[in-house]
């Protein structure tokens, strides 16, 4: 019988590997472990089936993150908690959200991953039923408009040089952003303020 923890020890340290640079082997990457070298080919197949589960498991976790976002009666609030969740998401597994975008790496299931995006999607198209953007938002565009911010903040301070405190920084271009879709500028504050703080993202109340 498969220990789903083998799996997890296995997928997780080779995305700490592939993060140091450090070269990898099935004997390098089971040293210290106390799992055998055949645990690679009974858990993944292959080195190449390992892979693609490592890189497909950022996109699994994010995906029961953003599942899990509750949904309140504020839809602009929770737009921006989903971005929120996206970049907590990150900063717990820096390590595997490097490898989630190394397009060199085949995914297992590329559908789930492009799942993950049509949940900012739905919700941009819950915020014009309401009212609060103009009919004019196309919603896959904002959607990634505001993947855009939060990915890139991400970036910057889960595998780039840049503090945690410019995480603040997200709320004021959503709010930017936000207004320019139609939404009114002092509900949208409060909105995207609630939003933003929906998930710890280590840095100061925005």
């Amino acid at each position: 019988m498969k220990d789903p923890a083998v799996r997890e020890l296995l997928v997780e340290r080779a995305a700490r590997m592939i993060r140091a640079r450090e070269p990898i082997t099935i004997r390098s990457l089971v040293a210290g472990t106390g799992v055998s070298t055949m645990a690679v080919y009974t858990y993944f197949g292959s080195m190449d089936g390992l892979w693609m589960a490592v890189r497909q498991e950022g996109f699994t976790r994010l995906a029961a993150i953003l599942e899990n976002t509750p949904v309140s009666d504020d839809p602009i609030r929770d737009l921006v908690a989903l971005g929120s969740a996206y970049v907590s998401n990150a900063l717990a597994n820096p390590d595997l959200y490097r490898v989630m975008f190394d397009d060199t790496i085949e995914l297992a299931d590329p559908l789930a991953a492009d799942e993950t995006l049509s949940y900012l999607v739905r919700a941009v198209e819950r915020a014009k039923l309401a009212g609060r953007l103009s009919d004019a938002v196309v919603a896959p565009e904002l959607a990634t408009q505001c993947w855009i911010i939060g990915h890139g903040l991400t970036s910057l301070v889960a595998t780039g040089p840049l503090v945690r405190e410019v995480l603040d920084y997200g709320a004021t271009m959503l709010t930017a952003l936000l207004i320019r879709a139609g939404d009114e500028p002092a509900q949208c504050e409060r909105s995207v303020v609630g939003g933003w703080g929906a998930y710890p993202l280590g840095v100061s109340d925005v």
